[in-house]
């Protein structure tokens, strides 16, 4: 055999063994896949439940909302692969800008607002609602304050009263409007950020002890709560004393059955089911892809945020650990907020389910959520094991993005 041969012979080889490799993706494979089945199941969905609406309730087109759901899609993708690729260090930088710009946003819409079914809650004819990015804008805030703020959490007047003053400052905004959900769900938000920063489970307690005194205060003094409550109080005693809204997913849900009745073939949005395109999307989902459906929705929600906790668990540091917690808890409190009510388990919320509701607000912040987390993902899949370790444990580091103090 001559020496070129020879050579081949070993070369191909090692070229198998190149070709054989598996090939590993920058990003969290099982995220992407399951926000692409949340989006075709939801756009699936809205335009079933949207058609009616468009033509009995808005006057428009029957395809009016799903239109304008495609184009939010569109901007929302492209929010998503901006987060992707932008470090999400660079919120330490961006997060008091932002919470200034929200803070202005919800003040400017109690005063210039579009006054809708009683609340003042969007710009724009509805087109723009400032609550919604000011939940993601909340969570990143926290993340970066609880971050920079994590050597004194245990001290009150380092971490639970700053945590209160901020997290009050929000909601209160939102409550004015009156939006109670979403006020609920910053407070809520921000109890659990501040347990993911390790705080002190006496102040935790403490928090949760003055939430559930000043919820309840809220709620007897707010008409539309003490409404609510007292509805959702009367219907747990009696199943017939439940709420308009409440009895009309009730019977999609019966209707459905297992199997539902087929997709655009549910009646329950001609009948007088309440907001069949936000509110009570989920009623439609069970009644027309049955029990089946409405259980796959559920573990694609719960496979998201599967997905997301192990990004947080995996994170390079404290600070993504936070952001990407923070992110997949309030998906999957907005999720479990608006299907709970719609079968009576909660009192009624105004919460939208995440990538399938109408609303292109609630859908680029979601898709901004996921495009940060993949970012966090992306990180963690660039740095070494060894490298994640230290950084999570160490108190300074030589890495400025690490976004600790430097030493040489």
């Amino acid at each position: 055999m001559s020496v070129s041969e020879t050579q081949r012979s070993a070369v191909r080889p090692a070229r198998a063994r190149q070709q054989s490799r598996p090939v590993y993706l920058p990003f969290d494979v099982p995220l992407v896949l399951v926000t692409i089945l949340l989006l075709i199941f939801g756009l699936l969905i809205l335009y079933s439940a949207s058609t009616d609406y468009s033509i009995r309730v808005l006057a428009e087109d029957a395809d009016y909302i799903f239109m304008n759901q495609l184009r939010s899609l569109v901007i929302a993708l492209g929010v998503a692969g901006v987060m992707m690729f932008m470090d999400y260090h660079y919120w330490r930088r961006l997060v008091v800008p932002g919470i200034l710009v929200i803070l202005f946003a919800l003040l400017a819409v109690l005063v210039f607002g579009d006054n809708r079914l009683g609340s003042t809650r969007t710009f724009f004819e509805g087109s723009y609602m400032p609550s919604e990015p000011a939940k993601i804008i909340t969570i990143l805030y926290l993340s970066v304050w609880l971050y920079s703020k994590r050597n004194y959490l245990g001290q009150v007047s380092f971490g639970l009263l700053p945590l209160a003053g901020i997290i009050g400052l929000i909601s209160g905004f939102i409550l004015l409007q009156p939006d109670l959900s979403a006020a609920a769900t910053i407070v809520m938000l921000g109890g659990l950020l501040f347990f993911l920063a390790g705080g002190d489970l006496r102040q935790i307690a403490l928090l949760l002890v003055v939430t559930v005194i000043v919820g309840w205060l809220v709620v007897q003094i707010h008409p539309t709560g003490s409404e609510r409550f007292a509805s959702y109080r009367d219907s747990i005693q009696d199943p017939t004393l439940a709420s308009y809204h409440v009895q009309r997913s009730l019977s999609a849900f019966i209707s459905g059955g297992f199997f539902g009745r087929g997709l655009g073939l549910g009646g329950a949005k001609y009948t007088g089911l309440p907001l069949p395109p936000t509110d009570s999307i989920f009623a439609v989902v069970a009644q027309e892809t049955g029990l089946m459906g409405a259980s796959f929705m559920i573990l694609l929600y719960a496979v998201l945020v599967w997905r997301g906790l192990v990004i947080a668990f995996k994170a390079p540091d404290m600070l993504g650990s936070l952001i990407a917690g923070g992110l997949s808890l309030w998906l999957a409190l907005e999720a479990f907020m608006n299907m709970a009510v719609m079968v009576n388990l909660l009192p009624f919320a105004g919460n939208a389910l995440p990538f399938v509701s109408s609303g292109g607000s609630n859908l680029v912040v979601s898709m901004m959520a996921i495009g940060i987390l993949m970012n966090v993902s992306r990180l963690s899949n660039k740095q070494p094991e060894e490298q994640k370790g230290s950084a999570q444990n160490a108190t300074v580091g030589v890495r400025s993005r690490d976004g600790r103090g430097r030493v040489s």
